[in-house]
């Protein structure tokens, strides 16, 4: 059987260096609340105070958007209210009376952040925005967001609508296993068959700042300052991150997803070596052991991510 001997190139000049998951404070965040979690179990690897009730804004949409995709009422035609037109804030400029259906309202949601829209979709499928409300605390509850209560489905202000990064983590999470949710939420441009030009995203992560963001929504009151939970994936990961009161919350999630990736690759290879034959070589009087690796049998890991760790042995050795 052929096997294939990893080595490493030590003329490579630019490589990542791994924290620790001790290194956590390493992490400089402008946010007041973060948090930073593996999507696929849920792992916390970093947070800021991700448990303090803070206001949350617009990513209160996440529920609102999850809702609406799980009714079964994506093609069903909603009618715009009065109520609806005249929700201040972001829009997507509906007008009363006009039929859109719940698919294109969700898009108008989730990428303009539409206020109106959020609105239209609540009376919809709740039959009210009160209606739509319980459901949005009832299916909090079941997610297990403890310390999180809606009182609409937009995020405008009111004392009583609360959540924290950590709960708001879970819904995405959670949101992120519905294939509707995920194509949605990774849309940069789309354009409703009722308007003559394009809807384009607001996440900037997404759309030009962040090659490896999947998703994501913003927000933005005075009280709750700017709010953010977005997702990305890269080498086999896939993280999600929340801030809540973050001035520069472009360069928080940039910041700690590039922390959690090289960490995870940092923690993939040293369970590799547990578990695989190492091959031992010479080097600077030492030696380094790199994994031998059956060709039949491809790792689900890219094995080139985890050259910044093999690396990172080396030159501690030098």
């Amino acid at each position: 059987m052929m096997r294939v001997f990893l080595f490493v190139m030590l003329m490579i000049i630019s490589i990542c260096i791994s924290p620790s998951k001790e290194g956590q404070a390493s992490i400089d965040v402008s946010a007041n609340n973060a948090v930073l979690i593996e999507l696929n179990t849920g792992e916390i690897l970093f947070e800021k105070q991700a448990h303090e009730i803070q206001s949350i804004a617009s990513i209160t949409k996440l529920m609102t958007a999850i809702i609406a995709i799980e009714s079964n009422k994506m093609d069903e035609e909603a009618v715009t209210s009065r109520r609806a037109i005249y929700t201040e804030g972001s829009s997507i400029y509906l007008e009363q009376g006009e039929k859109m259906t719940i698919r294109d309202l969700v898009y108008g949601l989730m990428l303009r952040s539409g206020n109106d829209a959020a609105v239209a979709i609540s009376e919809h499928i709740g039959g009210s925005v009160e209606g739509f409300v319980y459901l949005m605390n009832e299916k909090a509850s079941w997610l297990g967001m403890t310390r999180t209560n809606f009182t609409n489905p937009h995020g405008l202000e009111d004392d009583n609508h609360y959540s924290t990064a950590y709960d708001m983590a879970l819904l995405m999470r959670y949101a992120m296993n519905n294939p509707q949710f995920v194509e949605i939420s990774g849309t940069t441009a789309y354009r409703s068959d009722k308007r003559s030009y394009s809807w384009f995203n607001k996440n900037k992560l997404l759309t030009k700042l962040y090659e490896f963001c999947t998703g994501g929504k913003t927000g933005y009151t005075r009280k709750a300052g700017r709010t953010l939970v977005s997702s990305a994936a890269k080498n086999g990961h896939h993280l999600i991150a929340v801030t809540l009161n973050a001035p520069n919350d472009w360069n928080d999630h940039i910041n700690m997803f590039e922390w959690g990736f090289n960490y995870l690759d940092e923690r993939t290879f040293e369970e590799i070596q547990t578990e695989e034959e190492l091959y031992e070589f010479p080097f600077m009087s030492e030696s380094v052991k790199v994994p031998v690796f059956d060709a039949d049998e491809p790792k689900k890991t890219d094995i080139l991510s985890l050259l910044p760790s093999i690396i990172k042995r080396m030159l501690g050795m030098m």
